[in-house]
């Protein structure tokens, strides 16, 4: 069997496609830092986290929010269909196609960096608002990429498939614990990045926003290096 066959498109830790997956699963625990502990308990990447919070807000139940859920829900979806739409017109240029999206969640991220620097950034206020709703559309629009290439465990934004996998594929459970460098791996980086985000929060909003910027900028080029390299034996072939 064929290596193409037997491991999936960025399977490996080392591939540079699977590197800038980590670089925004990481970025992601920064995301969701800001959204939740510094907009009022909302999350902007987990949307199953989101759902479930929003059931509690509408219940009343310890003080949850519910506009604030429904927005970032709302502005999520909104960005997976213009990720969605993005994918169909770039077809299977994978490349172009990840830089675009990329490109749009740095955008997005310096956005709404810029308004809470420029904003007294409290939960429940129009500001706060636009700021759910700025993550939200960067993290739909990433989805909405991610998805498409179906790397096995590095959605970027929730592991709780992850850690079925990790543990259900383990030696102890019988399995044969392939994969398992991966999804710790990406374990480690959300954990990572929400430690981080909590840590930047101490001094504002802002920093934990520029650095998640920054790292969808940094993973561009990263990922490019993948699709670069996996497009040498075509070009090869084609010379012969």
């Amino acid at each position: 069997m064929s290596k193409q066959a037997s491991e999936p498109i960025g399977a490996g830790v080392r591939d540079p496609l699977a590197r800038a997956l980590l670089v925004l699963t990481f970025s992601t625990g920064l995301v969701d830092a800001v959204s939740y502990l510094g907009l009022g308990r909302v999350f902007t990447a987990n949307m199953t986290g989101n759902i479930v919070l929003l059931g509690f807000g509408v219940v009343g139940s310890g003080g949850l929010p519910v506009i604030a859920p429904l927005v970032s829900l709302a502005a999520f979806l909104a960005g997976s269909a213009v990720g969605g739409a993005l994918l169909e017109t770039t077809g299977d240029q994978h490349a172009r196609r990840v830089s675009r999206a990329l490109g749009i969640e740095f955008a997005l991220l310096l956005g709404a960096a810029i308004v809470a620097a420029a904003t007294d950034l409290r939960p429940s206020t129009f500001a706060a608002g636009a700021v759910i709703a700025l993550l939200a559309l960067a993290m739909g629009v990433r989805n909405a990429t991610v998805r498409r290439l179906g790397v096995p465990d590095l959605t970027t934004t929730v592991l709780t498939m992850t850690l079925t996998g990790l543990a259900a594929d383990s030696r102890v459970a019988g399995g044969s614990g392939q994969g398992s460098l991966r999804r710790i791996s990406a374990v480690l980086a959300m954990l990572c990045g929400a430690l981080a985000g909590a840590l930047l929060l101490e001094i504002s909003l802002v920093p934990p926003l520029l650095a998640a910027a920054a790292l969808a900028l940094l993973a561009a080029p990263i990922a490019a290096a993948h699709f670069s390299a996996e497009s040498m034996p075509r070009r090869r072939t084609q010379g012969r």
